[in-house]
């Protein structure tokens, strides 16, 4: 089976590219063919993830790593998938998308095999940034494909079967997760082996189904020094928000050198892309209102996205003392309403083509639960736990593919990969932010809380502070197994707490969006009123007159 790829992105008139037919229409039967191999890809991307969720106290604790070393086993994944969004997606606007597919399947495999032979959390952290590299291809190359072949009016329907494969993974991750470090004859480290196997399968798949010819362009080039000065900046950021307040104080001379220095590298980058050809990020897709809307909302949802799994998993093994599998199987009201109100809003959406009304309701939900979530405690309601989460899942299962959607309906064909690259990178920039910032605020919280409980109880403070790695409560004395679960209860609270007027910001970002009629082919000819800016309107009233 062959498809035709879209036109190739365009920056100028004077390009010399090569004149294209626009994508020809597909049936249901072949986009699902198509889409096999890359929903097993995403299936695979999302794995990596999930999987770790749930068995990151079990295997920081055997590589004797500190709560610090925690939040970077899984911000290094986030780090890398956030700056390489961009890059793939420009990539995906110049070259052979199928190939770039298969590459980034190849460095998650890379990346997966070594995390299995780690011996530190150090080495761990490297690797697991190796496999958001290919993460990020792979999730950011789905959505570009996807966009190229479906029409944004029936795109909500293919975003359900995303949807779907997203839940798959997160429910069954954690779960995978849990059974492999609670069987003895496997180990935590299969947690990173179990996904090699998928991947070899999606890539043969992917050589099968997808048949997409290559994009050839003369005098294409990537911003690689913006690339460059982006994944710099934004890295030195993220290091600061992890260790500042531990290794470091807030106010000291180390955090303002760090600070100043990623501006400076942002800034820099910022002045590189308004310069070069084709830059990673075009900032002119910002004089849309609804990108520019959608990206701040996608920053804050990214948030909730990432940092509800991640602390929600530790507050239910340190907190309530669960098992690994247990833990899992706790945070399936979230997972499940997160799929469940994705599949049907999707549906809707492709009968109706009004979208506006489910970002509004998504982030309402989204900022409630997290609000709800805040009044956490170790001894809380199993009931009202399940309920705080099922809002949450409910709010961002409506949010998060229809930010994609309303950025897709808002540029032309020439644009899709760069557009839903950003829109991509500003949301795991938000989870890569989250899971640091809020990760760092949770470890002060339960070190001081620790200290305090222990001094009430005439213990000295220093044979708890001074513990390097998580603790187990199964192995604590009694009154020590209560201060610590105490201590990490309200610590996961004040993170959701913390989280939730960022989701109050991107509610009001999305209540500010104009709503436009999804289009109903990829056809940059259809006119599309979001898509139009001020130089358009001057143009049209030039050659009216």
């Amino acid at each position: 089976m062959t498809t035709v790829a879209p036109a190739p992105f365009v920056p100028d008139a004077t390009s010399h590219a090569a004149a294209a037919e626009p994508p020809a229409k597909m049936t249901h039967r072949k986009i699902l063919e198509a889409l096999s191999g890359l929903l097993l890809a995403m299936f695979v991307a999302m794995l990596s993830g999930t999987v770790v969720s749930n068995a990151l106290p079990r295997i920081v604790g055997d590589l004797h790593g500190s709560e610090t070393s925690y939040t970077w086993v899984v911000t290094a994944t986030l780090l890398t998938l956030t700056a390489s969004t961009p890059l793939w997606g420009k990539l995906s606007d110049l070259v052979n998308r199928k190939l770039l597919m298969q590459i980034a399947i190849c460095i998650y495999i890379f990346g997966s095999l070594f995390a299995g032979l780690s011996q530190s959390t150090s080495f761990l952290i490297a690797c697991r940034a190796v496999q958001g590299v290919g993460a990020g291809g792979i999730l950011a190359l789905t959505q570009v494909i996807l966009a190229a072949m479906v029409s944004p009016r029936e795109r909500g329907r293919y975003s359900g079967y995303l949807g779907a494969v997203f839940a798959i993974a997160t429910i069954s991750g954690p779960l995978l997760g849990g059974v492999i470090v609670d069987t003895s004859w496997l180990g935590w480290r299969w947690c990173f082996y179990v996904g090699v196997p998928f991947a070899a399968a999606a890539l043969i798949v992917l050589q099968k189904t997808l048949r997409l010819p290559t994009i050839r362009r003369d005098g294409a080039t990537v911003d690689y020094l913006g690339a460059a000065l982006i994944i710099s900046g934004v890295s030195l950021l993220l290091i600061w928000v992890s260790l500042a307040g531990s290794q470091f104080a807030w106010g000291s001379s180390e955090s303002a050198a760090m600070v100043a220095g990623g501006v400076l590298l942002l800034a820099l980058a910022v002045l590189v892309e308004l310069k070069v050809k084709e830059p990673i990020i075009p900032l002119g897709l910002f004089r849309h209102r609804t990108i520019a809307l959608a990206t701040i909302a996608s920053l804050f949802v990214g948030v909730a996205l990432y940092g509800a799994t991640i602390f929600l998993s530790q507050y239910f093994q340190i907190s309530r003392g669960k098992t690994p599998t247990a833990s899992g199987l706790l945070t399936m009201p979230l997972i499940l309403g997160l799929a469940l109100s994705s599949l049907v809003v999707g549906r809707i959406i492709t009968r109706t083509g009004n979208w506006k009304r489910f970002l509004v309701l998504g982030t309402a939900l989204t900022a409630i639960g997290f609000g709800l979530l805040g009044t956490l405690r170790a001894d809380t309601s199993g009931i009202l736990v399940a309920v705080y989460m099922a809002i949450a899942g409910v709010g961002v299962g409506m949010t998060m593919q229809n930010l994609v959607l309303s950025v897709q309906n808002s540029v032309s064909i020439r644009e899709l990969g760069s557009a839903t690259a950003t829109v991509s990178f500003f949301r795991s920039l938000g989870g890569a932010i989250g899971v640091s910032a809020l990760g760092a605020v949770l470890a002060s919280h339960v070190r001081t809380d620790i200290a305090s409980g222990l001094t009430r109880n005439g213990l000295p403070a220093p044979s708890m502070e001074g513990a390097n790695s998580l603790p187990n409560p199964a192995t604590l004395p009694p009154v020590i197994r209560t201060i610590v679960e105490t201590a990490y209860g309200r610590g996961t609270a004040g993170v959701f707490l913390i989280a939730t007027p960022l989701l109050v910001l991107a509610f009001v970002a999305v209540l500010f969006i104009r709503e436009t009629p999804l289009r109903t082919s990829n056809d940059d000819s259809e006119s599309n009123p979001s898509t139009r800016t001020d130089a358009d309107a001057d143009a049209d009233a030039v050659v009216a007159a």
